[in-house]
């Protein structure tokens, strides 16, 4: 059963940022939507790409190459050309440490 580990502290992001840390054996992307926290895979499920570098506004990031969106809260692609939803982590705050458990698939 994966554990939670500590990737950040509150104090990282502010409201409306976005943060590219490595987990485990993969990058994963947090955001900070006023005191709600996020994790998503740092991957576009469209062609592989990487999203950390895409523009975000409201609870979606876009991919820089070819315009797909996702939910930053659920992972859920929320336009073409993806079709297919990136992983979600599960996301706890204790204290000032910024906890995520990083799901396999």
């Amino acid at each position: 059963m994966p554990e939670f580990l500590k990737l950040a502290s509150v104090s990282d992001l502010t409201d409306g940022e976005k943060l590219l840390v490595e987990a485990e054996d993969r990058f994963v992307i947090l955001f900070r939507i006023g005191n709600d926290f996020f994790c998503i895979d740092d991957v576009c499920t469209h062609d592989g790409g990487t999203l950390s570098d895409g523009s975000h506004e409201g609870c979606e990031i876009e991919c820089p190459r070819h315009g797909a969106r996702f939910d930053m809260r659920t992972g859920k692609a929320m336009c073409m050309p993806a079709t297919k939803d990136t992983l979600a982590h599960e996301v706890k705050v204790d204290g000032e440490d910024i906890l995520v458990k990083i799901k396999d698939e």
